[in-house]
């Protein structure tokens, strides 16, 4: 029996350290089990930068090819291309290796099946992994081949149907990729538009010389932001490195929660699909519950995560979703989510509008005052959510996601990372001081908790 680390098997995908938790050996036998699971004809393999993914896509596509199955090789990719190429040319299902945002020394697997529907620890990660656990390496007598497909042209195309490039104005924007896929790509659907891109990191790199590929980090803002403020820039967009999430900054360089670009964008895609469906998760709702409604749209709250997210949309048939997290949902998308096509969606607005991203978003920003995520290493999150439920006992109480508390004046979401050992708080108020006072309040009460 092969010796693995079940503690890979997450959530919604599977990441460890490389080599040590997931190696080629693992790796090969996962997409064994996998295979083995789905019973696909083709599978669509793809991988992100990092300097372990070449080598650990040879071992999933081996391990794909000895079950007697093709692979198709879509080369290196970002995640939404994995989901695009699965959905758009019906194949039956696809892995990318990758660990997305996570450290160099990380490495992992995203599995969805046909349509690009994901395979979570709900519907699917469990079963295979008790495959890999009782299966024994299969080598059939006729193996698979491996077949090349170059994706980008319609990628690109698809992509840019969000939009009427028409439309677009002269503007200058500081884009930064992480060291990901993301420049190249961006580079290609931008190359027929008036735009002035000063690009940072946009150089594929796996090493990632310059840390952590995750721009939800404050750290890691601050090369943009600098950017933005010398360059004058309109606004500034960041992807983390396998470029399925997307961020922005406005013309001053503050950086905007996902929170209110998805109201932003809830707002424009109710105009395209009136009556819709918008989805958003429990970490902050105000903002958007409002504003879906003023649009008349229906709010939905959804757990988050991108495969729970993306089940959902499709039991709704929603328009649009969004993250806090910087994941973006659309229905023309496959019901799936995609870095680049908010960025598309926001070269649209600023052109439309004479106003700046500041003045746009004011109006959210000056009713709905966040904390921004904060992050607690805990030792016992179970236990701390159980205390402060008690606590704050007279709220109004919703378990969707962890531990979300509600007062006509405040609110706070309290909920455990899906991949690492932290607890994430983000709380909101109709006020700058109410949130102030009782983000510290909150904050204390974890901490003594411990």
């Amino acid at each position: 029996m092969l010796n693995i680390n079940q503690g890979i098997f997450k959530a919604y995908d599977i990441r460890g350290i490389y080599p040590e938790e997931i190696n080629e050996e693992t790796v090969y036998r996962i997409a064994q089990a996998y295979v083995e699971f789905v019973k696909p004809k083709e599978v669509v393999l793809g991988k992100d930068v990092r300097l372990s993914s070449p080598s650990l896509w040879r071992a999933a596509a081996q391990g794909i090819n000895d079950a007697t199955v093709d692979v198709i090789d879509i080369g290196t990719i970002s995640t939404d291309m994995l989901y695009f190429s699965v959905a758009k040319y019906g194949f039956d299902g696809g892995i990318t290796i990758s660990a997305s945002h996570n450290p160099v020394q990380y490495n992992g697997m995203k599995v969805v099946r046909e349509k690009a529907i994901p395979i979570s620890s709900d519907t699917g990660l469990k079963d295979i992994l008790e495959i890999v656990l009782k299966s024994k390496k299969t080598i059939a007598k006729k193996t698979g081949k491996i077949i090349t497909k170059d994706i980008m042209e319609d990628y690109s195309n698809h992509v840019l149907s969000f939009i009427d490039i028409r439309k677009i104005k002269p503007l200058k924007i500081v884009a930064n990729a992480n060291f990901g896929l993301a420049g190249e790509v961006a580079k290609k659907l931008t190359s027929d538009m008036p735009l002035d891109i000063i690009g940072i990191n946009f150089t594929p790199d796996g090493s990632f010389p310059k840390g952590r590929p995750d721009p939800l980090i404050p750290e890691n803002r601050q090369e943009t932001i600098s950017r933005i403020k010398e360059t004058g820039a309109d606004f500034g967009v960041a992807w983390d490195a396998d470029a399925d999430r997307c961020f922005f900054f406005d013309e001053t360089g503050e950086f905007i929660q996902g929170y209110f670009i998805t109201a932003l964008l809830a707002k424009i895609f109710l105009k395209r699909y009136p009556r819709g469906k918008i989805i958003f998760d429990p970490r902050l709702t105000w903002a958007n519950i409002d504003t879906v409604r003023e649009n008349g749209g229906i709010p939905i709250i959804n757990k988050c995560g991108h495969a729970f997210f993306k089940d959902r949309m499709r039991r709704e048939d929603a328009v649009f979703a969004g993250e806090m997290s910087g994941h973006y949902y659309f229905r023309d998308n496959f019901y799936a989510d995609n870095g680049m096509i908010p960025f598309m969606v926001m070269l649209e607005i600023l052109s439309a509008s004479a106003k700046t991203l500041s003045e746009l978003l004011a109006p959210l920003k000056n009713k709905y005052f966040v904390s921004g995520e904060i992050n607690r290493e805990a030792r016992n999150t179970q236990r701390i959510l159980e205390i402060m439920e008690e606590e704050y006992r007279g709220a109004t109480i919703e378990h969707i996601d962890g531990l979300s508390i509600e007062y006509t004046d405040w609110r706070f979401n309290l909920r455990s990372s899906n991949t690492e050992p932290l607890l994430r708080l983000n709380l909101e108020a109709k006020s700058k001081e109410l949130m102030e006072e009782k983000r510290d309040e909150v904050i204390k009460l974890i901490d003594q908790i411990g």
